[in-house]
């Protein structure tokens, strides 16, 4: 594989046995070094293992000769295609990275507790900060990262694989505990305040 402009292919067409190599261990290689790139499998000895491995293994599609130039030429489209969008979605990726780098680790720290769930306040207290710096630093991480609002936040935090903090640590943090999603609370009934009123005695008619 070395040598090749690998970056510039569009999708990889593999036989099952070729000289030198096995179809599957190339596909292994492929799939490490170019995750993005479709492959597609044609060949004439065909065997369920062997397909069922390569499906499992990522393999867009099993072919077997004979077939016909439609079909091949079909397959070799779709292929392209998802190589293309599995590409552009690496690289946007790559650009967050490159954003998320530009975040100061306080701005980082902001980041991860807004996306998990935490109000500006809650997060100014755990960081013994001013509420007006917590806004600050979730101003700058916003334009950092180019996100509109909360949604693209939480978004690019799950993108960026940023791990959410823990019910517990949620609700240590807020000083009081939190509801969650699908959580049934259920209230109790506040005991009676002893007052005068409990002791007065109906007048006996």
């Amino acid at each position: 594989m070395a040598g090749l402009g690998l970056h510039q292919l569009g999708c990889t067409i593999i036989d099952l046995r070729m000289p030198g190599v096995n179809g599957l261990e190339l596909q292994a290689r492929i799939k490490d070094q170019l995750p993005h790139l479709a492959v597609v499998f044609l060949t004439g000895q065909a065997e369920i293992p062997d397909s069922v491995h390569a499906m499992k293994a990522g393999a867009l599609d099993f072919l077997q000769k004979p077939l016909a130039e439609q079909e091949l030429f079909a397959a070799i489209r779709h292929a392209v295609e998802r190589t293309r969008v599995a590409q552009s979605a690496r690289d946007d990726l790559q650009v967050l990275h490159r954003k998320y780098q530009m975040l100061t680790a306080r701005e980082r720290e902001v980041f991860a507790l807004v996306t998990g769930g935490l109000l500006n306040k809650q997060i100014a207290f755990n960081m013994g900060a001013a509420e007006r710096t917590i806004k600050a630093h979730r101003r700058h991480v916003m334009e950092k990262l180019d996100a509109d609002s909360l949604t693209d936040l939480v978004r690019i935090a799950d993108q960026l694989g940023i791990e959410r903090i823990s019910k517990e640590r949620r609700a240590a943090i807020s000083g009081r505990r939190f509801v969650f999603p699908g959580e049934v609370v259920v209230s109790k009934p506040r005991p009676r305040s002893s007052s005068s009123a409990d002791h007065l005695v109906p007048a006996q008619l």
